[in-house]
């Protein structure tokens, strides 16, 4: 690899080259600068001692988001489920499950929330329901072709006694896409009909060429909207259409939430910025969804304050998720793309210029992203041998990450997408420096991708590990009995949270540092132009963001930094040179 520029460039001499995003100081919704912090209720804080997360125990660790300084969160699900694929099987949308307590809990999270000027997001699932939902439970007890069943995806198998399933469309999770009913009196001369369920057999896809489907979700998004809630992230949102006639594909769909099996990807991004993190398919990205999501425009702004949709859309190339936040559809997309490029100053500043063609073409924010509940801690991620690569969670038997590594180059990521205009989200603990658990045993995993893959991919659960609030406290903290829903590693002591805040060069304070910066610089509506002055640096992505100079060094070399400049934000020790793996904001 090229080592970068032996010298530093004068502090006169860094001026903008190449504009790649024009910002602007005009009058701006909240959510197209936010700074967004995920939280994954069962995981984040128990109040109970049952060892399960709950809405109680999200009220009761507010202020340390306050701290942090996000704007916002968003609350994974925490509806009535079965909990078969951890409340992302939806029994009842409008009630609080009682693993997580109550509606009346919400209503008080939600006002001491709102008291700290933090907005509230709550996820939306949309392409599927739970088994054992009121309606799938009527589509069960009534006969084929009855309007209980018009709601779902249901239909005749193939060959003579309709034996083969629909189609050949596989699951997300893994196995058939289908699974068949018992036999019942009124079947037809086929048999039994099946249904579709694009993740687990417990999570029946909804048919939304349905008019009651519809209106149903409508009504659920008026119902969370008059509590006050400030937006949704919209689960599958590139799903919930299917191609007509529901055709075979050839194509595969070994992909689990943005894990691509497919084919190995070109780590140097294409033009366009695309990784191969797009779903493909008759089943994903179909043109109908769009009108679904002009409908929910138009009752989102019949409220005050700006309510905001977050499409969790894994479309490719960007160009094609752009439309998702076309202005009367909605308002953010994860940039996926974004995600799963490789720590590589040629793929990172290629899909970030992308990113913002795409998107300052339809007028709206670019969404970034690293970690999630649904892939492997970007802690971890990048401290693999290959730190592009995308594993669907980790084996103790797999060759294990770099933990000092992944952590100086997580810093380092999470600062240069901090730096960057538009929006970001922070995946709970990410401002710990939390890795992924990497040796969990199979008789304590839970994610149903490791079942339906028969023990062959991990899953998600690595990354859904409860927090460690307390060094020294059972369980971390995380509860008042100790117990865990999953286990916690023993390194994860040293990320504690009571470790780090307040205390100078810890993960938790570069990210509060940059929270506080980026707001007062303006950076989020701040515009993006590389340097000319590290254009012969090919290890180096540097730029100018409002007043602020962003400058990431991933390569081996170290940079010498100009002399007489204002050292604001620093992912690692800094003395006149920007060492690998580190990122620093400065002003000059």
């Amino acid at each position: 690899m090229t080592s970068t520029q032996p010298t530093a460039p004068a502090a006169e001499t860094l001026t903008a080259g190449a504009v790649v995003h024009v910002g602007s100081d005009t009058a701006r919704e909240w959510w197209r600068e936010a700074v967004i912090y995920q939280v994954y209720p069962r995981s984040f804080a128990d109040s109970d001692g049952d060892g399960i997360g709950d809405i109680p125990g999200v009220t009761a660790h507010l202020d340390h988001l306050a701290t942090l300084g996000v704007d916002a969160v968003w609350l994974s699900p925490f509806y009535r489920s079965p909990q078969k694929d951890a409340g992302y099987d939806v029994a009842d949308y409008r009630d609080v499950d009682p693993l997580f307590g109550t509606l009346e809990d919400f209503d008080e999270m939600l006002a001491q929330a709102h008291a700290r000027g933090i907005r509230v997001i709550v996820d939306l699932v949309p392409n599927h329901t739970s088994d054992q939902h009121a309606w799938f439970q009527a589509a069960l007890a009534s006969a084929p072709g009855s309007p209980e069943r018009a709601r779902y995806v249901f239909r005749d198998g193939r060959g003579p006694a309709g034996e083969e399933p629909p189609n050949n469309w596989q699951s997300i999770f893994g196995g058939p896409a289908w699974t068949r009913l018992e036999p019942r009196e009124d079947d037809g001369p086929l048999g039994p009909q099946w249904y579709l369920h694009l993740f687990d057999s417990s999570q029946p896809d909804l048919d939304w060429t349905h008019p009651e489907v519809r209106a149903e979700f409508e009504d659920v998004l008026r119902f969370w909207l008059d509590k006050g809630v400030d937006g949704f992230r919209v689960d599958v949102a590139h799903g919930l259409v299917k191609a007509d006639g529901l055709p075979d594909w050839d194509g595969s769909v070994a992909m689990v939430e943005g894990t691509v099996e497919e084919e190995a990807v070109d780590p140097g991004a294409p033009e366009d910025g695309s990784t191969g993190a797009g779903n493909h398919g008759p089943m994903f990205d179909q043109d109908g969804v769009h009108e679904i999501y002009r409908e929910w425009h138009r009752v989102l702004a019949e409220y005050d304050g700006d309510r905001c949709l977050v499409a969790e859309a894994w479309v490719e190339p960007l160009s094609r998720l752009a439309r998702y936040v076309r202005p009367d559809e909605m308002h953010q997309a994860f940039n996926f793309s974004f995600l799963t490029t490789g720590w590589d100053a040629s793929a990172l500043r290629t899909v970030i210029a992308a990113s913002y063609r795409a998107n300052d073409e339809v007028g709206a924010p670019t969404t970034w992203v690293l970690s999630n509940h649904d892939v492997v801690r970007h802690a971890s991620r990048l401290g693999l041998a290959d730190p592009g690569a995308r594993p669907n969670g980790i084996f103790a038997t797999d060759p294990q990450p770099d933990e000092e590594l992944g952590l100086r180059r997580a810093r380092a990521a999470s600062l240069l997408m901090l730096g960057l205009p538009g929006s970001a989200y922070v995946y709970q603990g990410e401002e710990l420096g939390l890795p992924e658990h990497t040796s969990l045993p199979a008789e304590v995993r839970q994610d149903p991708a490791f079942f339906r893959t028969q023990g062959a991919e991990a899953g998600r659960d690595g990354c859904r590990v409860p927090l460690p609030w307390s060094a020294d406290a059972p369980g971390f903290g995380f509860g008042p009995t100790g117990r865990t829903w999953l286990p916690q590693p023993e390194s994860f002591a040293r990320y504690a949270a009571d470790l780090q805040v307040g205390v100078e060069g810890s993960t938790f304070e570069m990210y509060r540092a940059a929270l506080a910066t980026r707001r007062a610089e303006g950076m989020g509506h701040g515009g993006l132009a590389w340097l000319d002055a590290y254009a012969d640096s090919p290890d180096v992505i540097a730029f100018r963001n409002a007043g602020v100079v962003v400058l990431a060094n991933l390569g081996p070399e170290p940079v010498v930094l100009p002399e007489g400049v204002e050292l604001l934000v620093a992912s690692g020790p800094v003395d006149g040179v920007v060492p690998t793996d580190t990122t620093v904001w400065f002003r000059a």
